[in-house]
C-alpha cells in the first residue's frame, strides 16, 4: 500500500520511501472509519494538491485506493487520519 505526501510530509523528498503506519479516526459522514483498522504505506511521490484542509498545514497524505478502501468506506470522499512513522 502507498500514498502520496503533503509537503510538510515530503520533506524536500527525503519522506520518499519512508513507511508509515495509518489509521482513519474521523470522516464528516458517521461510520465512514472501519474501526480497528491500521495499515502500514509506504510513501512513493509528493502530493501536487488536495481537495481538503489539513489538521496542521503540510500534513496531507493521498492514499493510494486500495490503502484508503482497507481503513474507510470507499464511498468517502476524505477522511481524517492519525498517522506515525515506522
Amino acid at each position: 500500500m502507498f500514498a502520496s505526501a503533503g509537503e510538510g510530509i515530503w520533506d524536500n523528498g527525503a519522506a520518499c520511501g519512508r513507511q508509515y503506519q495509518v489509521r482513519c479516526i474521523s470522516a464528516p459522514t458517521p461510520r465512514t472509519c472501519i474501526p480497528g483498522q491500521l495499515i502500514q504505506i509506504k510513501i512513493v511521490d509528493r502530493a501536487q494538491s488536495s481537495n481538503s484542509r489539513p489538521s496542521m498545514p503540510g500534513t496531507s497524505m493521498v492514499l493510494s485506493t486500495i490503502a484508503f478502501q482497507a481503513i474507510a468506506n470507499a464511498s468517502a470522499s476524505f477522511i481524517n487520519i492519525e498517522f506515525q512513522q515506522v
